[in-house]
């Protein structure tokens, strides 16, 4: 066995196995100078036929070829496995430099958003917070509630009527139908609040829709008082409004508490109306079964979106109802 034809079968072999641009072409390579066919294979058959004393000399630089060439082509294996591995990188790799997708996710009106933290901070204080149909009785919404039949309120120009008008059914003026519904329903003690969108025959202007948003509380307990009512009123202001908000209370009329007032809040260096308050008439007590001898209530209602103007300081209605992501981005999403 000639060294020079194996150094010469290894030379090729490095040759070829650095040539390789890719694992499969080192493949065909690898085939072409280690297969059964390759020179350095042939040879190594062929020792059979050699007379005994050549044998061993032949077998060993035979055995080093195979081996030189078997290093070549693992080498050459590594250094294209690292590149084909680095190429993926590159190609799946995150820039994470790259701008988010900014479409806008969606979220909740600030109408809800500020219901919703309304209702968070009466739950906390022990209410539960009630519900009830925007499609009401015009016993529950004016009757039980001690609005007389020639009252304004009833009139046309104020409420929806659902035809026939002989059947009595309204689009519900306030909330206030949920607290005749809960004390019907409930024995006292009752500590309650009403979030919901009541309707009235206003057109749609910078201070008033036909469509709007009240929050009304209830409380009837034994012992109850207007001083619990002012407590409870200056504590849910300074959670609306901010610590340093004051509250007072002016003497005013509603058919269904008396004595009534308006609620009123020093807010931004000016004093604002806030909402209605008072202690729960007793005609409105003893309509719902409850022991006027035994038991007192309070109530108050204020206007959501009254609320959420006065807190943010908007202007106009028309960009609460108007649906401009404009406005409604600025409040979060609120989820």
């Amino acid at each position: 066995m000639n060294p020079a034809d194996v150094q010469s079968w290894i030379e090729a072999a490095e040759k070829a196995f650095s040539k390789a641009t890719d694992l499969e072409s080192l493949k065909t390579a690898r085939l072409a100078h280690l297969g059964d066919k390759a020179p350095i294979s042939l040879a190594s058959r062929a020792l059979g036929t050699l007379a005994p004393d050549e044998k061993a000399s032949s077998g060993k630089i035979i055995g080093e070829g195979k081996a030189a060439i078997t290093a070549a082509l693992q080498k050459a294996t590594e250094k294209l496995e690292a590149e084909r591995d680095s190429k993926v990188l590159l190609e799946e790799i995150v820039d994470i430099t790259l701008p988010v997708k900014r479409s806008h996710r969606g979220g909740l009106h600030p109408i809800t958003i500020i219901k919703n933290e309304i209702s968070d901070f009466f739950i906390e204080q022990g209410y539960s917070v009630e519900e009830g149909p925007e499609l009401e009785s015009g016993w529950l919404n004016f009757d039980a509630l001690n609005i007389p039949p020639d009252h304004p309120a009833r009139t046309m120009q104020d409420t929806f009527y659902i035809e026939p008008v002989e059947s009595g059914m309204v689009l519900r003026t306030q909330t206030s139908p949920v607290q005749i519904r809960s004390m019907l329903e409930n024995e006292p003690p009752i500590y309650m609040i009403c979030p919901g969108r009541t309707f009235r025959a206003d057109e749609l202007d910078a201070t008033h829709s036909p469509v709007f948003h009240q929050v009304e509380g209830l409380v009837v307990d034994k012992g109850i008082t207007m001083a619990h009512l002012k407590g409870t009123l200056d504590n849910f202001a300074q959670a609306m409004f901010g610590p340093d908000v004051t509250t007072r209370l002016r003497p005013s009329f509603f058919p269904f508490t008396e004595p009534s007032a308006e609620v009123d809040i020093f807010f931004n260096g000016r004093w604002i109306e806030w909402g209605g308050c008072g202690m729960v008439n007793p005609k409105v007590l003893a309509t719902c079964g409850i022991e006027t001898n035994v038991y007192s209530g309070f109530a108050f209602g204020m206007g959501i979106e009254r609320t959420l103007m006065v807190r943010h300081n908007i202007t106009d209605m028309h960009d609460i109802v108007e649906g401009d992501l404009r406005f409604t981005r600025q409040f979060g999403v609120g989820l």
